[in-house]
């Protein structure tokens, strides 16, 4: 891959602060054998994921006719596929990774809490900090499939099942006192927070306390990102509509108006960088000293982004704790989620996918459409 040159500058003042400016730079060349050697890496690096398990159910039927109650299509179950979602499909995805993963997070005592820790232990998952809470609810997304006979079969409804009540004051020092405890031999903290109540900026500044020295923390958070703003976040994974939605705006195709919400986050959270993923659009870098544009990796026509967010969160931080830099770290996501959304459903790639990619790209097999990033510096 040969880097291509630009001399365009434009500045940037973000709200209250002195003017930046923000020249185009030479495009930063990809090295394949450093990010093979970081992958290859991956099956030596303990991972305690926080965060909020859910339970993706997929109700697959036939239509079989038109109700005569109301106008409505009647389905005939054919069969339920239950595979993690949330945060669970980020621990999920660690897993497929090569990672040993360590979830600390809870679920209720019912069928799809249960189906959980069968599925992760099934795969030689530590469920020991996965705690069941009684009378609370595991966070159940069904989603009901329906398509005639010899066709694929499209959404048709989802139905939501989430927690009405908060997580009983037993079971969150349980975790607390666990997730201090598993953190003593981790080589990253990855918290994944879609707003049930596992995970909070308190304990994870608590658990953070308590682990000495430089150590790896990033964050994927549903809605309240900068409430973890004195947690010693290094990075945090955002998306667009994310980032959006936290600075009350509306980005598009502005660039300018990106970069000034990503780099107020960064700032407020005093974060190493951000990693803002864009769908189709790939993803954007922000660090103190570069912006880096990543093109989206792999087709442009998704077949599925559903938990593309969780793979990049396991793919990013799994690089960051193999002493990858923030780049990297970033190139290797970006390809880990151009894989997963090519695939149907909640899915996971694997570290074998990830390092056949990299081959691809070593011998030249890689898609016409798959381009280099756009890496951007102060003047």
């Amino acid at each position: 891959m040969k880097p291509r040159s630009g001399r365009s500058a434009k500045s940037l003042r973000p709200s209250g602060g002195a003017a930046i400016t923000i020249a185009s730079a030479s495009a930063a060349s990809i090295d394949l054998s450093v990010l093979a050697d970081i992958v290859e890496r991956f099956s030596s690096r303990k991972i305690v994921l926080l965060g909020d398990f859910v339970s993706d159910e997929f109700q697959f039927g036939e239509i079989s006719r038109v109700s005569r109650e109301a106008p409505v299509l009647i389905l005939r179950h054919s069969h339920t596929h239950m595979v993690p979602g949330g945060g669970a499909n980020a621990a999920n995805n660690f897993a497929a990774l090569g990672a040993r993963i360590i979830p600390v997070t809870v679920v209720g005592d019912d069928a799809p809490g249960a189906a959980l820790r069968e599925y992760f232990s099934s795969i030689r998952v530590d469920v020991s900090a996965i705690f069941v809470a009684k009378g609370w609810t595991t966070p159940t997304k069904t989603r009901f499939l329906a398509g005639w006979a010899h066709t694929a079969g499209q959404q048709v409804l989802r139905v939501d099942r989430e927690p009405t009540t908060p997580l009983p004051v037993t079971v969150v020092a349980k975790v607390q006192k666990t997730l201090i405890n598993k953190l003593k031999q981790a080589d990253a903290l990855a918290v994944s927070d879609y707003g049930f109540g596992v995970s909070s900026p308190a304990l994870v500044r608590q658990a953070r306390s308590a682990r000495k020295g430089k150590f790896v923390i990033t964050l994927d958070a549903r809605h309240s990102l900068h409430a973890y703003a004195k947690s010693q976040i290094t990075s945090a994974t955002p998306n667009e509509a994310e980032v959006e939605a936290l600075h009350h705006t509306v980005i598009g195709a502005n660039l300018a108006e990106l970069q000034r919400c990503a780099h107020a986050t960064r700032m407020a959270m005093n974060l190493e960088s951000v990693l803002v993923t864009r769908g189709r659009d790939g993803m954007a870098l922000f660090e103190s000293e570069r912006i880096s544009y990543i093109p989206i990796y792999g087709g442009a026509q998704a077949v599925d982004v559903t938990g593309a967010g969780d793979t990049v969160l396991a793919a990013y931080t799994l690089a960051l704790a193999c002493g990858a830099t923030s780049l990297d770290a970033a190139h290797i996501a970006n390809m880990a989620g151009g894989l997963v959304v090519m695939k149907r459903g909640t899915a996971t790639i694997t570290q074998r996918d990830l390092l056949e990619a990299i081959r691809r790209e070593v011998s030249g097999e890689t898609p016409p459409h798959v381009a280099e990033p756009q890496t951007k510096a102060p003047a």
